[in-house]
């Protein structure tokens, strides 16, 4: 049995596979995902898991060197901008409209649905380099 970080079998194996410039989505669980793109379902239920939770995990074996957000969010879940911006300090954020997130998604590797249910949760991590 493994010992340390992400137990998730499927999500271990696509962190794992990840090169530079490829990316992951965490979604809320009202994102869609796209045709094609491999879906990590973690919802249990409203709530649970949360996107921080999840996210947490995810960054503690993965190298980030930019992540994108949703523009609604700035206005719409402060609160979880807030969050996020402070789990990644330092590292790159760019902001993309809600449509056009949605679109970007189509390019991830694979897209990890939380339980979590606070408007405009949704985060795209994009690979950085160990050295």
């Amino acid at each position: 049995m493994k010992k340390i970080g992400t137990l998730n079998s499927d999500i271990s194996a696509v962190l794992s596979k990840l090169g530079h410039t490829d990316t992951i989505v965490i979604a809320d669980c009202g994102l869609p995902v796209p045709d094609g793109v491999q879906r990590i379902d973690l919802a249990l239920k409203r709530g649970t898991p949360g996107l921080i939770e999840t996210l947490e995990t995810v960054l503690s074996e993965m190298e980030v060197e930019k992540y994108v957000l949703a523009n609604e969010i700035r206005e719409k879940n402060p609160e979880m901008k807030k969050k996020i911006v402070e789990l990644m300090p330092g590292v790159e954020c760019a902001y993309l409209s809600h449509e056009d997130f949605k679109k970007a998604t189509a390019q991830a590797k694979a897209i990890i649905r939380t339980g979590e249910d606070t408007p405009y949760a949704n985060v795209i991590l994009q690979s950085g380099v160990i050295f």
